[in-house]
């Protein structure tokens, strides 16, 4: 009687971690997967507020050097030779003439 009580329990309790195994397995492949709080999205979205992070350092990084360059530019004098070195304007009756630095025989 004992042995059978036993080979009963032991057959009820391997269907209960089997349930309960089943269960919690369900749960974890859920919460990884397939839910919209899930760890893939998790990760997804962290790895793109990196980049976001990364792209807003250097964005902050030119508007510092272009809030540099408009200091500058309140001189009339550098103001003057931002728009020559930039953009090639000239005063009125002036010629400029462009010299290129890289040798164009070499290209052919």
């Amino acid at each position: 009687m004992k042995q059978l009580w036993k080979l009963q329990s032991f057959k009820s309790s391997k269907k209960i971690v089997f349930i309960y195994g089943g269960i919690i397995l369900g749960f974890i492949i859920w919460m990884v997967f397939i839910d919209t709080h899930s760890w893939m999205i998790h990760s997804e979205l962290n790895k793109e507020i990196e980049e976001l992070e990364a792209e807003k350092k250097a964005l902050k990084e030119i508007i510092k050097n272009d809030k540099k360059i408009i200091k500058q530019l309140h001189n009339i004098d550098s103001l003057e030779r931002f728009a020559r070195e930039e953009y090639g304007y000239k005063k009125q009756n002036e010629t400029i003439f462009i010299i290129e630095t890289t040798d164009t025989m070499n290209n052919k």
